[in-house]
């Protein structure tokens, strides 16, 4: 059992966590939603004993071990894939190395060598009750589910982008399978297969599940109960994440109600007591009503959530043909070709979105359009008036820790007056002191928001963006989904959002095998 009581946590003045406390038992499979900053991950790192609590306890009961997928991957560069997932079964491994030892001794003559045919024979039962022969299977099965390819699992991990490592570090989860589960984003940088595969390996799974990530389509698949982590409080709700929004719509209606009733009684009442006031014959009555009044414990109503408002303003118009490629071709550093003679045009005013398997080459497009990466062989041709904007997938990790948020816009803000960026920072949800809190201190959430606002300083009238929806907490996607809609410029953009898909584009691209192709029955005229 998944666990936490009355537990509290503070940085600096400012109360995250006020009094969590919930329990989560075998079998069930639990979101935690609240908005960016609220605590999510915070209290995820409590539950696995990473951070501390200031009041209270957190944990597991009840025995076994717990996974824990953060949103850092913390993987040894160095290792095969195979040999980092294998780290997961340490007792195994250990095992599996003596008896490599003990083949090496008797092989070479050295030892005792009836002491070495009964350790064997101990470790070989040993190993078979840890399912050891059986674990090269399992692995290579959840790397097969997470989008990888049977010649990946003998190249390093360094090898693979921040997206890859994240899937390297949630196979290394699901491979051990421990009865406790804490998972922190785990739908970023999965493709649209990925992400139902994982749905249905998590649907299935037989222990505690407490899983954050702000793809509510991803939770109604898996999830049996929600969290909500609001002001420091976590309250909880039955059913899946549509279940959650019904109910808390409901509660919230109801609240709404009941404050109103409150009020006008309120004001009924001291009605009554303005206009008897000075009446010494109702002068008990006003009296015993005044208290009444002051005894009442008021109903709060619903606050609003507040909300990221952005729009997104072409900055200049360009000529009518944006882009040529021609004959492009690229490959990855191990030779593997990723691009082969890809040719494309795009108009002004064409929101072009790419999908495609992770992999497939659709960040390398965007990074050699966007003249990061200089192609074996083709040509790039882009309008004289072009003003190009990139946004990486992993443009939050690109953030100075060590910089405050105004610090860190103001590197892209040229000659912008402090206020300018405050006013800037606010519609981004960073108000008064909050522009003065390093990156190192905010949520993943947050960076996306920093970065997010950083990107939008910058004026551009042709936007290339590589899965800008990542990260971004449900109320902030929609509000990008909106203003792409109503872009008047040129977009180019790599993602799985449903939402990006059925409302921003205009043409889509599959990118796959090296060849990129239009999907004419998705073109919108």
């Amino acid at each position: 059992m998944i666990f936490a009581e009355h537990v509290a946590r503070s940085f600096g003045a400012e109360d995250v966590l006020k009094d969590v406390t919930f329990a989560i038992g075998d079998g069930e499979r639990v979101g935690l939603v609240g908005p960016n900053g609220s605590g999510k991950s915070t209290l995820l790192r409590i539950v696995a004993g990473v951070d501390r609590a200031d009041e209270g306890s957190a944990g597991v009961r009840g025995g076994g071990a717990l996974g824990f997928l953060r949103q850092e991957a913390g993987l040894d560069d160095a290792r095969t894939i195979s040999d980092e997932l294998w780290t997961a079964f340490p007792e195994a491994r250990a095992v599996e190395e003596r008896l490599a030892a003990i083949a090496a001794q008797m092989s070479a003559g050295e030892g005792d060598f009836d002491a070495l045919i009964e350790e064997q024979g101990h470790l070989f039962e040993r190993f078979e009750q840890m399912d050891g022969y059986r674990i090269d299977k399992r692995i290579g099965r959840v790397l097969d589910g997470l989008g990888f390819e049977p010649e990946d699992r003998d190249r390093p991990c360094g090898d693979f982008s921040g997206g890859w490592q994240m899937r390297i570090a949630l196979a290394k989860v699901l491979v051990h399978r421990p009865p406790h589960v804490l998972l922190d984003e785990l739908t970023n940088h999965l493709d649209t297969r990925t992400q139902a595969w994982l749905a249905g390996e998590l649907a299935e799974y037989p222990g505690a599940v407490l899983i954050v990530t702000h793809d509510g389509e991803f939770m109604d698949r898996v999830v049996t109960r929600v969290l909500e982590l609001r002001d420091g409080r976590v309250e909880s709700y039955a059913g899946n994440y549509s279940a959650y929004q019904r109910q808390k719509a409901d509660k919230l209606h109801a609240l709404d109600q009941a404050a109103s009733r409150q009020e006008r009684e309120l004001a009924r009442q001291q009605r009554f007591i303005e206009r008897f006031r000075a009446k010494s014959s109702k002068a008990t009555a006003v009296k015993s009503r005044e208290k009444a009044v002051a005894r009442v414990e008021r109903i709060e109503r619903p606050r609003s959530e507040r909300e990221v408002h952005f729009r997104l303003e072409a900055s200049g118009r360009t000529e009518r043909d944006v882009l040529f490629v021609r004959n492009l071709a690229h490959e990855y550093e191990d030779g593997e070709p990723v691009l082969l003679g890809v040719d494309l045009h795009v108009e002004r005013g064409d929101r072009v979105v790419f999908i495609g398997p992770n992999g497939g080459g659709k960040s390398t497009l965007l990074r050699i359009l966007a003249g990061l990466i200089e192609p074996l062989e083709g040509e790039v041709q882009w309008a004289e008036r072009a003003r190009l904007g990139y946004y990486d997938q992993h443009q939050d990790e690109a953030l100075d820790r060590g910089r405050t948020v105004l610090q860190e816009v103001r590197t892209v803000a040229g000659d912008q007056a402090d206020g300018a960026l405050r006013a800037i920072l606010g519609r981004f949800l960073f108000s008064g002191d909050d522009v003065k809190k390093p990156i190192s201190v905010l949520s993943g959430g947050e960076r996306s928001r920093v970065a997010l606002a950083k990107f939008l300083i910058q004026p551009a009238n042709v936007l290339l963006l590589d899965e800008p929806t990542n990260h971004l907490d449900v109320t902030t996607r929609r509000k990008l989904v909106e203003a792409l809609e109503g872009y008047e410029g040129t977009v180019l953009c790599a993602s799985h959002d449903p939402a990006i898909l059925d409302r921003v584009a205009t043409r889509v691209f599959e990118v796959g095998e090296g060849e990129v192709a239009e999907l004419e029955e998705r073109r919108k005229l």
